[in-house]
């Protein structure tokens, strides 16, 4: 038995499905839902279960699902795009089955992704299935026969399907809907020992949330519900891990199976979680004919992890990993960078020329939060970043920006939503009356409508010293406990000599908005909506780099690197 930590993969990683593959080199796959984020559904790996790679990302090119990039005006709802995936490997492929939900209209479409080789970097497809009863959360099971199975919710719906053309096979029947919570979702369905197990979530995925299980001798039922249901919750208890299931179980090399599971440390008053719904192992007991036994999720965890030796293959970053990127001459972005939607491509470069290791972000039409007439497709946001992945983290970036008006504004962001974010930024003030003898300023502002009973802190401006204009700008934010983040400004030349412009609390870029994410860290440049303001912005030495990791209220271990 070895001690390992919760959760496994930190930061937001919602809606966890993971397969033990040993054909490749007995490794470990987990994918997480991506909603609006784009490159989308990463594709984990790991041979220990502890220590984690980003593999790929299912959604890699535009052109395989540019609905990504819609909105149906204004910043839109911000929990659309991909939700709960499921991830499954038969006969030498990779199958990711997920949906694609669009709130305004709710048409979700059921997509099939597969591939060979999950460390290519945008998968084959998708192939859009058939949906009856137009549900989510979609699962993907084998019978004995072969024939495949597409589970949906919400009840839980079971259909065959040809995963060829993407068609239903004959009726879709109703399975089990579990013990009476609301919104019996995320099934999953696994043959073992002679019965059909159900895993299920229910009772909503706020404090109230619990994993469930059924079984029946006939896939189509009927299905008797487990006398010890929940199997695995974390309702009514003090736990810091809270919110726990939406699970999916899975078998590793050496007999042991194990659960994964969303969860929150939020505590039961579920207020302060900025990094939203995280990834989180227990060990489970699953004697033959049995129901399976599962362990309580806590932050220090004990469990019989594999015994192996080296990490994971591929070339992807490690999960926990800090960011040392230089944008250097020649290169892209870091794999773990994302935008919020599909951006456009002709607003971000690497090392564009005459400004060699530098990242150019030409200035979009609206700022982070946008406007009604903002339309992702057309216009872009200039935005892109990287998860929170850490409880303390310190991320920083140089800054060089001239803005031609009191419009322009570049900075960086920690983003939860369009409607949740907490900035700091550069931006031009104006001496006269026209909009011209623009003066850089520096500017700490809270974006929290998605809140609206917040409070939030006043916004902050205050002049550049004269001394610092001749370099770059480094901006700087903290989090200084699970609780609070501090935003400072310093010259490139002397940083240790920086001004705090504000502080924020965590709870702003918790909930809200944006129930089901996490926090986000990144850069962005605007032109709040003045057609006349065309500075770019370069950002150079970019670094994040993970402190500490809360495993309970108040304690901390330090973050590995």
């Amino acid at each position: 038995m070895t001690e390992y930590t919760n959760p496994i993969l930190p930061g937001w990683n919602s809606d966890p499905s993971c397969v033990f593959v040993p054909s490749h080199s007995n490794t470990l796959f987990c994918t997480t839902s991506s909603f609006l984020a784009y490159p989308g559904i990463p594709i984990y790996a790991s041979k220990d279960f502890v220590h984690w790679k980003l593999a790929s990302h299912a959604i890699a090119h535009a052109s395989q699902l540019p609905e990504l990039a819609e909105s149906g005006g204004g910043p839109g709802p911000q929990s659309e795009g991909i939700w709960a995936s499921t991830l499954r490997h038969r006969a030498g492929v990779f199958y990711l089955i997920t949906t694609y939900i669009n709130v305004r209209t709710w048409d979700p479409k059921i997509l099939l992704f597969t591939t060979t080789d999950p460390f290519k970097n945008g998968w084959d497809g998708p192939l859009h299935l058939d949906n009856p009863g137009r549900n989510i959360d979609p699962d993907l099971f084998w019978d004995d026969d072969g024939k495949a199975y597409v589970a949906v919710a919400k009840g839980i719906f079971v259909t065959e399907m040809d995963l060829g053309s993407g068609k239903a096979v004959g009726e879709t029947f109703t399975v089990w809907n579990g013990t009476g919570g609301r919104n019996p979702e995320g099934p999953h369905l696994y043959r073992k020992d002679g019965w059909y197990y159900l895993l299920i979530g229910e009772g909503g995925t706020e404090t109230g949330h619990a994993v469930t299980m059924a079984r029946s001798r006939n896939l189509k039922g009927p299905y008797e519900g487990h006398e010890g249901n929940p199997v695995l919750t974390a309702r009514g208890t003090k736990s810091y891990f809270q919110t726990v299931g939406h699970a999916d179980l899975f078998e590793d090399g050496e007999g042991k199976w194990w659960a994964v599971a969303l969860s929150t440390r939020s505590g039961p008053e579920w207020v302060n979680y900025p990094m939203g719904r995280e990834t989180v192992l227990v060990p489970v007991r699953w004697e033959e004919g049995e129901w399976p036994v599962f362990e309580s999720v806590r932050g220090t965890q004990v469990g019989p992890l594999p015994r192996v030796e080296g990490e994971a293959p591929g070339s992807g970053p490690r999960v926990g990993d800090p960011d040392v990127v230089d944008f250097e001459p020649g290169s892209g972005l870091p794999r773990q960078f994302v935008h919020w939607r599909i951006p456009k491509g002709d607003l971000l470069a690497v090392s564009p020329p005459g400004h060699p290791g530098t990242l150019r972000i030409l200035p979009s039409r609206v700022d982070l939060t946008s406007d009604a007439d903002y339309q992702p497709t057309e216009e872009g946001l200039g935005f892109v970043a990287r998860k929170q992945t850490a409880t303390k983290f310190r991320f920083s970036v140089d800054v060089s920006i001239n803005p031609v008006t009191s419009s322009g504004e570049a900075g960086i962001s920690v983003f939860l939503t369009q409607l949740q974010h907490i900035d700091l930024s550069i931006t031009g003030r104006s001496r006269s009356q026209d909009d011209k003898d623009i003066v850089p300023h520096l500017k700490f502002s809270v974006e929290a409508s998605g809140k609206p009973n917040e409070t939030i802190p006043a916004t902050n401006v205050v002049p550049i010293p004269s001394s610092w204009l001749s370099h770059p700008i480094r901006l700087t934010v903290e989090a200084i406990d699970e609780y609070r983040y501090a935003l400072s400004a310093a010259s490139s030349l002397h940083p240790s000599e920086a001004i705090q412009l504000g502080y924020a609390n965590a709870t702003i870029v918790s909930g809200g908005s944006g129930p089901f994410t996490g926090t986000i860290v990144g850069v962005f440049n605007t032109k709040n909506r003045n057609k006349d303001e065309t500075a770019p912005a370069y950002f150079s030495r970019w670094r994040y780099t993970p402190v500490a990791q809360a495993v309970d209220e108040g304690a901390y271990i330090a973050a590995e690197s």
